[in-house]
């Protein structure tokens, strides 16, 4: 294997789906150890992190401080504009109505999500037509390390 070869198979493993969705879990792990259920989400943009955030519902008292909101603001900030349509959103858990609205107005161009959720995400209106039309989905990455995550936090809760 040449260098070069060596150097471009290094690239598409670091900028993987699976790569960056272990960056997101890296925050959900943060919301777990600061006792918010743990969703950790990151933003990408021509394959570099622009946005890293995780839930903060119980430490700002806000119902829609979820990490994908948090994401969203945080990378339309550093692009200084409200679209997001060259970027993809990694969320270690798929969002709920409220975060796919936010989704579609900023026109995200993919969405990569974790672990489903059964009982309150976006997915169970008319799959996906809450999304943009342009917005490409990827789920179920990294399913399991999501899902354990989360059970562990509500085992530790009950």
């Amino acid at each position: 294997m040449t260098q070069e070869h060596y150097l471009y198979s290094m690239e598409l493993t670091i900028f993987s789906d699976e790569s960056f969705m272990r960056e997101a879990l890296k925050e959900a792990q943060k919301a777990f150890e600061a006792d918010e259920v743990p969703v950790g989400a990151i933003v990408v943009c021509q394959n570099k992190i622009i946005a890293r955030a995780h839930n903060l519902t119980e430490r700002l008292n806000d119902v829609t401080a979820h990490a994908e909101m948090q994401a969203i603001t945080s990378a339309a900030n550093f692009l200084n504009g409200k679209y997001l349509n060259e970027c993809t959103l990694y969320v270690t858990l798929e969002p709920c109505v409220m975060c796919a609205g936010a989704i579609f107005w900023s026109q995200l161009g993919k969405l990569v999500y974790g672990a489903p959720d059964t009982k309150r995400g976006f997915n169970l209106l008319n799959n996906n037509k809450v999304l943009h039309p342009k917005t490409m989905v990827v789920s179920n990455v990294l399913a399991e390390e999501s899902t354990a995550l989360l059970k562990t936090f509500f085992q530790k809760k009950r």
